[in-house]
């Protein structure tokens, strides 16, 4: 069994969806410490001159959880971020099929971040045809920092093998505490796929929310994202 592990996101990244959909468990780390700099609250969307940052604001406090995250709803963020995809998506072939869902996420004043993000993904998981089980970290009776945490994870749900992404198995996952625990470190092999994006002019914009893969190809997009993994299972024999 492969176990992916990766906090909650906002409006997640292609590479996110991608990790979460090559695991068989994917655990969400909802009550670890928050980064401010990181992806948790904001991600890309396209527009007609490139990429655009939507970023939810928060109440930042220092060593801070992301289950103690409180939105900060005085800025109007909810009708510009809902205001950004109507503007930029609203030609995107499916876009109206998904409209309903985003504009009651936007309609909603959101408390805490945790669970706005859970929402959205709980969305995204089912309209994509993701088959991984989703397990929530809090959820679990799990101890340790860093890699030893990881580990745990990985031995409390009979893990054979953990996917990690390349930045953070260089630059602070401890390979040795994972031989030692007999789980095998599995490199996700992610390359962001061409797909049909709006405004052609601007030419492709990779690795964005994966909205704009949603929005452009529907039913197809989980397809799209895994068709390099999938190819490359198909070749080792794997189903």
């Amino acid at each position: 069994m492969l176990v992916a592990i990766h906090q909650l996101h906002y409006l997640p990244w292609l590479r996110y969806i991608h990790k979460m959909a090559s695991a068989d468990v994917f655990v969400i780390l909802d009550n670890i410490q928050f980064n401010k700099n990181g992806w948790q609250n904001r991600n890309k969307i396209k527009t007609a001159e490139g990429s655009q940052i939507l970023t939810v604001p928060v109440f930042h406090k220092s060593s801070q959880n992301l289950d103690e995250v409180l939105i900060d709803n005085k800025p109007p963020w909810r009708k510009k971020h809902w205001s950004s995809l109507c503007h930029h998506y609203g030609k995107a072939p499916f876009f109206r099929e998904h409209a309903v869902f985003f504009q009651k996420i936007f309609e909603t004043p959101w408390e805490k971040l945790n669970d706005l993000n859970y929402e959205i993904l709980q969305y995204l998981i089912s309209v994509l045809g993701v088959k991984t089980k989703v397990v929530r970290g809090s959820d679990l009776d799990i101890d340790g920092e860093a890699t030893e945490r990881l580990v745990h994870i990985c031995k409390l749900l009979g893990a054979k093998g953990y996917l990690t992404g390349a930045y953070a198995a260089e630059t602070y996952l401890d390979s040795k505490v994972f031989a030692r625990e007999g789980v095998e470190l599995v490199m996700q092999n992610y390359e962001c796929p061409p797909y049909p994006q709006l405004y052609p002019k601007t030419g492709f914009v990779p690795d964005l929310s994966v909205v704009d893969l949603l929005f452009n190809c529907g039913p197809k997009s989980l397809e799209i994202l895994l068709r390099q993994f999938c190819s490359e299972r198909a070749k080792e024999g794997q189903p």
